[in-house]
């Protein structure tokens, strides 16, 4: 990775710590940046401003100002020109591909007359006054091969043992109306411990040849080695997912199993009930939560018997998980993660509210989710998955020797 020597002027610290703080910060920013962009045209030109070298590639030719907004404000950055040729810079990637999925979401709306006063405002505020739709179609393709790209990339080479998936539902204009539609999304827990975003795709609904298709499409891209899959309990989700990973483990989000069976209980045995189904499912042991469950069966079968019913129908599922090691119990026995990112998706969608085209679905949730993955990726492990892969050989062990033993 590229380092570079940043120097910074004694008024933007005074700035900082004793002027308007939310200015100072801008400004740190502004001058950050464009020291980076000279860095990068010295390495460009292979010398810096004036020097002498037998490996200057080319000159500078001047610079020209851009405005940025920013989350901190707006700032002005000074973009170097190089002579004869065209100044590369990989500084605004990430930044241009996820708020420029946002723009161009909004722009196509303007353009096909279903936005908003204030989506309309807010595109005119960004890209001036006057788009067309060949503007719009030039932008697209610079950033849809990019996004699609990245959600068709191969998965092989890795396993991924832990996955967890879920779905929202958004709007989008066909055929002159607003229909409701899937966003399928799946997250995985790689080899190494690190999350990765698998891949979102659009279904027509949460059924199960939806979720099989999408499914079908991770494993035609190398998806391989799901141990456990956590989600809610949807039937179609629930079928397909046991369907295309046959011989996994499927655990049921305890928090959605919470909350089926506190909407069936009585008001005033909620709380007394929720408590001791809470010891159930953070029970040390499948043994211990067995003893558990009649002890509440036993207590609550005749004050809330619909909760009831749904406890021991769902018992088994929403337990899986105690059968692994107890440090992966946490992270697994919810779908709690992917709920986080769905909730961070709401937030542009709701920008958005009717989405113009499915494509546009895809390049909003898409440039967005896949920043999420770079980060991930790159950063701590979720998981150490050491202790878990030991635990796997020792169960094939185990189960060896007792299918020799049978066979004895």
């Amino acid at each position: 990775m590229t380092q570079y020597n940043i120097t910074l002027s004694g008024e933007l610290f005074h700035q900082l710590f004793l002027g308007d703080r939310d200015k100072g910060v801008a400004q740190l920013l502004e001058d950050v940046l464009n020291q980076v962009l000279r860095h990068q045209a010295e390495e460009q030109v292979q010398a810096k401003s004036y020097e002498r070298t037998d490996q200057r590639q080319a000159y500078r030719n001047g610079s020209y100002d851009r405005k940025m907004n920013s989350r901190v404000g707006s700032i002005t950055l000074s973009i170097p020109r190089i002579r004869g040729d065209k100044f590369n810079t990989n500084l605004f990637t990430r930044y241009q591909r996820n708020e420029q999925a946002l723009i161009l979401t909004m722009m196509e709306m303007v353009i096909n007359g279903v936005s908003t006063r204030k989506v309309s405002e807010i595109t005119q505020e960004l890209c001036g006054t006057e788009f067309s739709k060949s503007t719009v179609s030039d932008l697209c393709k610079r950033i849809d091969p990019i996004v699609n790209g990245w959600n068709s990339r191969s998965l092989s080479g890795k396993q991924y043992p832990f996955m967890i998936v879920d779905a929202l539902y958004i709007d989008i204009r066909e055929d002159n109306q607003v229909r409701s539609r899937a966003m399928l999304i799946a997250i995985g827990v790689n080899e190494n411990g690190h999350r990765e975003i698998l891949g979102v795709q659009i279904g027509d609904s949460e059924s199960e040849e939806s979720w099989g298709q999408f499914f079908a499409s991770l494993k035609a891209r190398g998806l391989k080695g799901v141990d456990v899959t956590t989600s809610d309990n949807h039937g179609g989700l629930v079928k397909a997912a046991k369907k295309y990973f046959q011989g996994m483990m499927w655990q049921r989000c305890q928090v959605h199993f919470l909350r089926n069976i506190i909407n069936a209980t009585p008001k005033q045995h909620v709380d007394k009930l929720i408590v001791a189904v809470k010891g159930i499912l953070y029970a040390n042991t499948p043994e211990t939560a067995n003893m558990l469950l009649r002890q509440v069966v036993n207590e609550f079968a005749e004050l809330a018997p619909k909760a009831i019913e749904i406890l021991e129908l769902g018992f088994a599922d929403a337990t899986a998980i105690l059968s692994l090691p107890d440090r992966y119990r946490k992270r697994l026995r919810t779908s709690n993660v992917i709920e986080r990112l769905n909730e961070e998706i709401r937030r542009r969608e709701r920008v958005i509210r009717i989405f113009p085209n499915r494509d546009s679905v895809i390049r909003l949730i898409g440039a967005y989710v896949m920043d999420i993955h770079e980060r991930w990726s790159s950063g701590n492990k979720y998981l150490d998955m050491e202790e878990y892969f030991e635990w796997k050989q020792q169960q094939k062990a185990s189960n060896k020797v007792i299918q020799m033993t049978l066979n004895a």
